[in-house]
């Protein structure tokens, strides 16, 4: 039995529209950048204020705050997506955002704290957050054209 080039055509087609549903269901959503920046920016300025009450009272928002957020993405998220998926290329890019992301910060602040800026934790934090807003959506999409990239039938 022989399927016609145009039924074979069509199921392909399918699978591609199912494949890129499962890595757009799973991608992190937007609005996850800029809460966690500013739930970032929040925590880091409580904390540099030295005030006890403030140090704890940023400490308990930036917990509930930060578990919301993720609750949110474990909802949003539908399928788990096989971390095979991803690839080598898609991991190397996570790590290397996040690292630029850490070393911009630490770097910024040192010579903030070396300079004798006021906040330099907190001043530095904020190209770090701006990172995050940006290139957090960017790293997602990038990752969506590395899992649609890959074969069908496996690595």
């Amino acid at each position: 039995m022989s399927i016609p080039p145009v039924d074979a055509e069509l199921a392909l087609a399918e699978i591609h529209a199912r494949r890129a549903q499962v890595v757009g269901a799973n991608l992190v959503p937007g609005w996850f950048w800029p809460g966690t920046a500013g739930l970032m920016l929040l925590f880091v300025l409580a904390v540099e204020s030295g005030v006890t009450w403030v140090v704890a009272t940023g400490t308990i928002l930036y917990v509930f705050g930060l578990s919301a957020l993720i609750i949110g993405v474990v909802r949003h998220a539908r399928v788990q997506v096989r971390p095979a998926l991803i690839g080598v290329r898609g991991a190397l890019a996570i790590a290397g955002f996040a690292l630029l992301l850490v070393a911009a910060g630490v770097g910024l602040g040192f010579a903030l704290e070396a300079l004798g800026v006021p906040f330099p934790a907190t001043v530095a934090l904020i190209p770090v957050a701006l990172g995050l807003i940006v290139g957090g959506p960017r790293l997602m999409a990038y990752l969506r054209r590395v899992m649609l990239a890959r074969p069908l039938a496996g690595n």
